[in-house]
């Protein structure tokens, strides 16, 4: 690479995003835009990271990348709605002369993101951050697997539906169709398919009839919008056992005695 070696550099620094919806961008340091592998670098020379620091060890790598907050490539609003998180990154370096060959500089996702006057700071967490997470599961009363995964083997086929939104309050979506059961998608997911939350999701904390309840009000005005509705479980042994049938599946220790036992005492 001899474009590293001479007296005179023309390096760029580069950032590939892409999105968990697919949505990819293109982001350089360099004052005006890079063509690489087909896709445009935009220029964002506002855009500066920390220090990048490349090593061997089992420490969890991480920088930070600074930037203005543009319409164009992120915006506020994006960041706010949670389109941006869990995005992978990577960084590199190219000769902004002959853009193509590049200098692998870090990779990982996008951790947490602070907004202030204007700029964004978002967090790069690399790969080895994956280190710090428990490596066992805890014993738990109820069950720690999630409805239709490879532990659980509900099948999730005709456990998915779709409905329309006919209102908004607060955090209470109405909708024009009723739960198949009792609080069917208690647990579950509500995929925002049109409208301006379209590619964003919400946790459902409890459905009754044509009403689903989400731990949070919606990012966006969501009235009109086609939604796609994916039921959930309260993960007790009993829901499992009745409702699904699957209690040889159950994923949890509910007799087992928990910490409070040695303060139980008879009558209490």
């Amino acid at each position: 690479m001899t474009w590293l070696e001479g007296e005179l550099t023309t390096i760029a620094l580069c950032w590939r995003i892409e999105r968990r919806d697919g949505v990819t961008i293109g982001l350089t340091a360099h004052d005006r835009d890079l063509e690489i592998d087909g896709l445009v670098y935009r220029a964002a020379p506002g855009m500066t990271p920390s220090a990048i620091v490349r090593s061997a060890q089992l420490d969890a790598d991480s920088m930070d990348v600074t930037g203005a907050l543009t319409s164009a490539a992120i915006s506020e609003t994006d960041l706010l709605a949670g389109r941006w998180d869990g995005a992978r990154v990577a960084i590199f370096a190219t000769d902004w002369m002959a853009p193509g060959e590049q200098v692998a500089l870090g990779e990982g996702t996008i951790g947490g993101v602070e907004t202030r006057g204007g700029e964004l700071t978002a967090e790069l967490r690399g790969i080895a951050a994956a280190l710090e997470r428990p490596v066992v599961e805890e014993t738990s009363p109820e069950c720690r697997a999630e409805l239709g995964d490879k532990r659980c083997r509900i099948a999730m086929a005709g456990r998915r539906r779709f409905a329309r939104v006919m209102g908004v309050e607060d955090a209470v979506i109405a909708l024009d169709v009723l739960e198949p059961v009792a609080n069917a998608y208690g647990g579950g997911r509500l995929r925002w398919i049109g409208g301006p939350n379209s590619g964003l999701e919400d946790a459902v904390a409890r459905s009754e009839g044509s009403a689903v309840t989400l731990r949070r009000p919606p990012r966006f005005d969501g009235v009109g919008a086609l939604v796609e509705l994916i039921e959930g479980c309260d993960k007790r042994i009993a829901t499992c056992s009745a409702r699904f049938g699957n209690a040889i599946n159950f994923r949890g220790e509910p007799y087992l005695p928990g910490i409070d036992l040695l303060t139980r005492y008879p009558g209490g």
